[in-house]
């Protein structure tokens, strides 16, 4: 993580109401509050609240959804173990663990894994512009060293959306890498071998897809655009940011599955209800 990124979060935590709003939102997890509620429980005007949320998810710390006429509120742990890693790194001769840190349930998930395998996964949408940029960033930031994630596009925009870019840029995520591509990339001699393929969008489910050597497991997890929202550009904003607390609910659960475990038919079973999950 970027040393002005942990900067701007350690400043964003240094006042008082900043750091209660951010120690109540994690009791809530990712289902988060309404600005309202996190006043009301803090004693704070709502107009106080809504500027502290605002500094803290300038930060990367908060991330804010939209349901119906309510925003809700909710921590980016991602971004708060960033900050860790980055003050930890060096602890100890380079291990953190002699001090009493700990990693998060996802690491902890990923080195309990028998299985030393590094599983290639692909993220197919139209555009490859927004929902399978983010697909592959996220799954490159918290599956590594056993996943490795990959986009494209069937009709590739050309250009990674600039919303996608700057939320997960803001969030810590490497972008430099980040092109938006067509599928027949990955279907090229020397390409890939994918063990696994999802689809992010209908549009790409519905289409016919190159044949993939070595018979991926694939499934649909469709979410909606985030490019095709309207409104303020605040609005479009929360409209990304939604995508991606979707998309990571969804890979977080992919990860955590017993891969080496499962047999095809277990394994699909399972992929299919990852995309039919509940956000």
């Amino acid at each position: 993580m970027d040393k002005k990124i942990v900067l701007e979060a350690l400043a964003a935590l240094g006042q008082e109401a900043r750091l209660d709003i951010y120690r109540l939102l994690s009791t809530h997890g990712e289902t988060g509050l309404p600005a309202g509620e996190i006043a009301a429980q803090l004693g704070l005007v709502q107009n106080t609240a809504s500027n502290h949320l605002k500094i803290l998810g300038d930060a990367g710390l908060v991330l804010a959804t939209r349901e119906g006429r309510t925003i809700r509120h909710a921590i980016a742990p991602e971004q708060m173990q960033g900050v860790i890693n980055y003050l930890t790194a060096e602890c100890c001769n380079g291990n953190p663990s002699v001090c009493g840190f700990t990693t998060t349930q996802t690491q902890q998930q990923a080195i309990k894994m028998s299985d030393t395998k590094t599983y290639n996964v692909l993220f197919l949408c139209t555009g490859n512009s927004a929902r399978s940029i983010l697909a592959e960033a996220i799954l490159n930031h918290i599956g590594a060293p056993h996943f490795k994630g990959w986009s494209a596009g069937s009709q590739p925009k050309g250009e990674v959306h600039p919303n996608s870019l700057e939320l997960l840029a803001h969030l810590g995520h490497p972008v430099e890498a980040l092109r938006s591509k067509s599928w027949d990339e990955f279907s090229q001699a020397g390409a890939p071998e994918f063990d696994f393929i999802f689809t992010v969008c209908d549009n790409a489910a519905n289409e016919a897809c190159p044949i993939w050597l070595g018979h991926p497991a694939t499934a649909h997890w469709g979410i909606p655009d985030p490019a095709a929202a309207e409104g303020t550009q605040a609005e479009k904003r929360l409209a990304f940011a939604d995508a991606y607390r979707q998309m990571k609910n969804r890979i977080s659960a992919f990860i955590a599955l017993p891969l080496a475990s499962l047999d095809r038919l277990a394994m699909k079973t399972s992929l299919d209800d990852i995309g039919r999950m509940a956000d």
